[in-house]
């Protein structure tokens, strides 16, 4: 096999100086690395399950705003003296802006929730107002999470098709595996460790789903290219030039991303947290899958240059006069 990122190697027009890296080299490695890490991440997901956050199990909350600066702490505390329980207290940028989520009330009037609340986070010289009060049902919730479901599974769907009808089927099946790999290791995360999963998750999940495309897209239609263009490479060799000519961009995409989301799990409040750390995970989850899962997939399925080729019909096929 020939050494691509030796400068005598065969460069296919391209500069001489310029080096390839193999990252086909440890697709073997990378695939089995990904199969451990997903049969991992589904028995989490099956034997712990998720936590699912309140907008999926039903609850109530509030949003609070004191006087003067709060502890959390001290909120969690003034509910529970007045019979609330399980009550979680979150900051909402500042020590004054609070958000209160808390299981379905057995013995509360939904009628009179707004004054039950504001009544019982009242803290000495420190008076608070209550705003934004939703109470969601168990069965609200449980309709949310079904159909959560369903359109994650439909955005997958519409992106095998999309990418189908630009480019080519094993590409567009490879992206998709990537796709279901980035959302399988990051829900097998949040099982293992318990995070609260909630619907700025499930927002993060579908951010992740057009990210992680973005980047199959531009790589799928750089190998599309060399294969038209490029003459007497195998098609490992072909990938390995398109993913590193496409390497520079992936890379200032995704640490461009990466800086913005590092800024809002840090500086974001506990509103845009799990939101932030979903991101982060699926940053990199994401950009590995565009390299070892979908391409991979692609060349495994015997991807070459035949399938970017339009063939032409037999009655336009010209007939050799003898």
């Amino acid at each position: 096999m020939t050494d691509l990122t030796q400068p005598n190697s065969k460069q296919y027009g391209r500069p001489d100086d310029a080096k390839v890296i193999p990252f086909m080299k440890i697709a073997a490695p990378a695939a089995v690395l990904s199969i451990l890490i997903t049969i991992a991440s589904l028995y989490f997901i099956v034997t712990k399950g998720l936590n699912l956050g309140l907008d999926f199990t039903g609850g109530i909350s509030a949003e609070l705003n004191y006087q003067q600066a709060v502890q959390p702490s001290q909120v969690t505390q003034a509910l529970d003296r007045a019979g609330f329980k399980d009550a979680v207290v979150q900051t909402l940028g500042s020590n004054t802006d609070l958000i209160v989520r808390m299981p379905v009330q057995e013995d509360l009037n939904v009628e009179d929730l707004s004054e039950t609340i504001t009544k019982a986070v009242q803290l000495p010289n420190n008076s608070a107002e209550v705003h934004k009060v939703d109470a969601v049902g168990s069965a609200v919730g449980n309709e949310l999470y079904v159909r959560s479901a369903g359109a994650v599974a439909l955005a997958l769907i519409l992106m095998l098709i999309y990418v189908t009808i630009r480019f080519e089927l094993k590409l567009a099946m490879g992206a998709v595996m990537s796709l279901f790999h980035d959302i399988i290791i990051i829900l097998g995360i949040f099982a293992y460790f318990q995070w609260s999963f909630d619907l700025t998750v499930l927002a993060a999940l579908l951010a992740i789903i057009g990210f992680s495309l973005n980047d199959n897209i531009v790589v799928s239609d750089r190998i599309r290219e060399n294969f038209r263009k490029i003459r007497g490479a195998t098609p490992r060799e072909i990938v390995d030039i398109a993913l590193t000519e496409t390497l520079r961009r992936t890379i200032h995409t995704s640490m461009t991303l990466l800086l913005v989301v590092l800024a809002m799990l840090f500086m974001g409040g506990d509103g845009l947290h799990w939101f932030s750390v979903a991101m982060t995970v699926g940053i990199f989850v994401g950009t590995y899958s565009s390299i070892y899962i979908g391409t991979a997939f692609a060349l495994w399925r015997g991807l070459n240059r035949q399938d970017f080729i339009v063939q032409v019909k037999p009655e336009f096929e010209e007939e050799e006069i003898p």
